[in-house]
């Protein structure tokens, strides 16, 4: 694999992505949420405008993406990864580039935060590894089906 960059979304990527999403989802959901929640991002309308209304990082080398992320505010999300891809360092870059471009429009000192599924223990140990940590857990649902998410802080 030839160098990952790190660089803005284009809407140019959005169907890539959006692939990268229905790949990795079920991954997400596994253990921590039944398998029927999973819904393709394109027949999630309020999933879809969420993921469309967030400033977006794209990890990819010359001919692939490979990854993103989503930035609302001080909070992250739609962190996902080709599942080939994955195990390689690409979740931790775009998260440090996540956490760089929030503390560059606030401060060092803004409190990030994240939601994670219980089960989801690679994103846990990667958040964790940034500083993240649990700071609340409680119950919710997903496409109907209940799961149980972690609040994450940056500390």
């Amino acid at each position: 694999m030839s160098q990952i960059v790190i660089r803005d979304y284009g809407n140019s990527d959005e169907d890539e992505l959006i692939i990268i999403h229905d790949l990795a989802r079920p991954i997400e959901l596994n253990g921590s949420c039944d398998p029927r929640a999973f819904v393709p991002l394109r027949n999630d309308s309020a999933d879809l405008d969420e993921f469309r209304s967030c400033r977006k990082l794209v990890a990819c080398n010359d001919d692939q993406i490979h990854g993103f992320i989503g930035i609302n505010d001080n909070e992250i999300g739609w962190l996902y990864v080709r599942p080939e891809s994955s195990r390689r360092g690409i979740g931790q870059r775009l998260l440090n580039a996540a956490m760089e471009s929030i503390q560059k429009s606030n401060d060092a000192s803004t409190t990030v935060s994240v939601y994670v599924l219980d089960a989801n223990n690679p994103a846990i140990a990667l958040y964790e590894s940034r500083g993240f940590r649990i700071v609340e857990t409680f119950g919710s649902r997903n496409n109907g089906y209940p799961c149980t998410l972690h609040k994450m802080l940056s500390v």
